[in-house]
């Protein structure tokens, strides 16, 4: 066995975790290269072959894998800045994305603005066509305006274009048809979606707005993957390259590039994943998992071993996004968040000053005091030592831009304005925990914590307290944990068919046709990874509805493709117990309708033994280092510092103290306990 590398492209910095041939896990970090990804990607494998020793080339020929996380699609979409997109839709349906539901994110503002257009409307082309809904043709393709629409859209310098006509998920002839023309007429287009691969189930509205952001963001993902991928065969390594996607698992990029839109919150979902696994090792339960990068704190509860999977409802960079996605929900609050008053208030975040310039204390140039300058400020953070022992702070400076920039405009001391920086900070992340918490109806006060990112340890404690949290988990891992996420992800195919009909009139011949017919597709995409029987699971789900609802629910179906009439049955059951359990409410008499049918295909792949390296010292005291000034609200206390790496499991540490690990520290605050645990965790606890 070779090596296997997790990579996690984030706003500030690029996080890699490695498993040697020998099981040791190894973590580095190297600043994001916002222009090109593939860059930053590059540099931090170079960095990873030097700690071992070898020269780039030698120590890609002896990857194993490589699984990569990527902010690449919401790169695209926060800064709109896709490939010129064109829409060819249904005759009358011209406006349907603009309609959006009545969708607005400022109800009680009638002159709020709507989203920037993906596609103009002199780009969005009416093409005569109709099919009803059992996919029988009403009005033929009218193919000469197909020709016309496609010569329209290239002399409006359109490079991608997106297929939508009604009820092709039944039929998907015409827009099959459009694609052969727009290659006819258009033979250099970078990239055609068709709706009903993109997402093959109605209403239209959703499946127009998935399938204009997938064709937005197709082009820059086949470009990024593809430039990644050159440089790594240039590099040596002969490998696969694995992409993580927002439904939980990764695919190869072929795979990804046809639904380039099921990238987004690639990275997050990936240390979401992680601490599903890290957290099932350490029997936590039920919990809620929070990463603090550097530019965006991420939330995603947990039950039952289980992150919550949104079917319905994912509005995205105020996009509707109509695939399943991992529940991450993300606010602008992350070490690089800057600080600022305005018009007597201080405000911290969303804007973030990234890896470049980044923080003040980083000596990069930057000017504008952040979080992580209050951090550094507070005593939280290292002067030497910081990042892997890379970079020194520059604390003065830090504590300079917080007096001309917060303290001076407030009449406060330089203390007591980063203390207000971290305190808003902490709040803007608890309150965003508690909205996603209650849309659950979860009680944080039933869950633990699990924190992660290069800031999640400085600020879980706090984060905790404002929400009344008792117990905290954080891994030796947690500043690469979405690299290590997505090294542990399975393969994930996850497949719908449409079939609308009242559950009492269900034909199960087709319904098992249909069940067929994904799990054959699944096992194709799957085929690829070499992946024995032993080594895959592909279950099948019937997403049903009451009638009136819009949006339905994957039930599961055991009997697979021997689903029978007594098996209806028992599926209803289950679809009345599910949507009483996750909804609340439900309506025994009522039948349900079935909206479709679902395979979630998984390919399982191997996880390392455990997430780090832990030391050898069980007595806390022989690994303290010194103490350091550190204000805890009230008063500057002299705080113990300790060692980390050199902790062994069982080791118990009382707060106030300060763990000092390569590329973050864990804040022991007061009247919490922290003990390292076998598997690598810190747990912490409050009295």
């Amino acid at each position: 066995m070779g090596y296997r590398v997790g990579i996690d492209v984030g706003g500030t910095f690029t996080d890699l975790i490695c498993v040697t041939p020998a099981g040791e896990v190894v973590l580095d970090k190297t600043p994001t290269t916002l222009d090109d990804q593939s860059v930053g990607v590059m540099n931090g494998i170079a960095a990873l072959a030097e700690r071992f020793g070898l020269g780039l080339h030698d120590f890609c020929a002896q990857l194993d894998i490589l699984v990569h996380g990527t902010t690449t699609a919401d790169n695209t979409m926060i800064e709109m800045n896709g490939a010129p997109t064109g829409l060819l839709v249904t005759e009358g349906h011209r406006d349907e994305i603009e309609l959006r539901r009545c969708h607005k994110e400022q109800i009680w503002d009638p002159n709020y603005p709507g989203p920037q257009p993906i596609a103009r409307r002199r780009a969005r082309i009416p093409i005569p066509e109709r099919l009803d809904f059992e996919g029988r043709v009403v009005l033929p393709l009218d193919e000469e305006a197909v020709r016309r629409g496609v010569r329209r859209l290239q002399r409006l310098g359109v490079r991608s274009i997106a297929v939508m006509y009604l009820f092709s998920f039944v039929n998907p002839e015409h827009e099959r048809r459009t694609r052969e023309i727009i290659l006819e007429e258009f033979p250099d287009v970078e990239h055609v979606s068709l709706s009903h691969e993109v997402m093959p189930r109605g209403p239209e509205f959703e499946r127009v707005s998935t399938t204009l952001v997938n064709a937005y963001v197709a082009p820059r993902i086949a470009h990024y993957t593809g430039h990644l991928q050159d440089a790594l065969r240039r590099a040596g390594y002969g490998g696969p390259l694995l992409i993580m996607q927002s439904t939980g698992g990764v695919m190869p990029p072929d795979y990804v590039a046809r639904r380039a839109v099921s990238l987004l919150a690639s990275g997050p979902t990936g240390g979401v994943m992680g601490a599903t696994l890290a957290a099932e090792r350490a029997g936590a339960g039920d919990f809620v998992a929070v990463d603090m990068g550097g530019t965006s704190f991420d939330i995603c509860l947990v039950r039952g071993g289980r992150p919550e999977i949104k079917t319905d409802w994912n509005w995205r960079y105020r996009y509707y996004i109509g695939l399943p996605m991992v529940d991450v929900r993300s606010v602008g609050a992350g070490g690089g968040s800057i600080a600022r008053v305005r018009q007597g208030a201080l405000l911290v975040g969303p804007e973030s000053a990234g890896s470049s310039p980044g923080p003040v204390c980083y000596g990069r140039g930057g000017t504008r005091p952040t979080v992580t300058d209050a951090d550094a400020v507070l005593g939280y953070l290292p002067r030497d030592g910081f990042a892997g022992g890379r970079m020194r702070l520059d604390v003065e400076a830090a504590e300079d831009a917080i007096r001309r920039h917060v303290a001076e405009p407030l009449g406060l001391d330089v203390t007591e304005a980063a203390w207000g920086i971290a305190r808003i900070v902490n709040a803007n992340m608890a309150n965003a925990t508690r909205k996603v918490l209650a849309g659950h109806g979860a009680d944080p006060r039933r869950l633990s914590l699990i924190a992660y990112g290069g800031n999640g340890a400085v600020h879980a404690w706090a984060i905790a307290q404002e929400l009344g949290i008792d117990r905290i988990y954080v891994p030796k891992a947690a500043p690469a944990f979405s690299a290590l996420g997505v090294l542990v992800a399975d393969y994930v195919v996850d497949l719908v068919r449409s079939y609308v009909v009242p559950l009492s009139q269900v034909d199960l011949g087709r319904v098992r046709a249909l069940m067929q017919e994904l799990h054959d597709e699944a096992a194709k995409e799957l085929e690829p990874a070499g992946l024995d029987a032993g080594h895959t699971t592909i279950a099948l789900h019937a997403q049903m509805c009451y009638p009136g609802q819009n949006f339905d629910m994957s039930v599961p179906v055991p009997e697979g493709t021997g689903l029978d009439e007594p098996g209806l049955l028992d599926l209803a059951e289950r679809f009345h117990d599910q949507h009483e359990r996750e909804r609340g409410f439900c309506f025994r008499n009522q039948q349900p309708l079935m909206r479709g049918v679902r395979v979630v295909a998984r390919g399982h792949t191997p996880k390392p033994d455990h997430f780090a390296e832990t030391g050898t010292v069980t007595d806390a005291a022989r690994a303290r280092k010194g103490e350091r000034p550190a204000f805890w609200g009230d008063r500057w206390v002299e705080t113990p510092v300790y060692d980390g790496p050199a902790l062994g499991a069982g080791a118990e540490i009382a707060g106030p103290a300060l763990v000092e690990e390569p590329f973050t520290v864990v804040v022991v605050g007061p009247g919490t306990v922290a003990r390292l645990d076998d598997l690598g965790d810190y747990v912490v606890t409050r009295a």
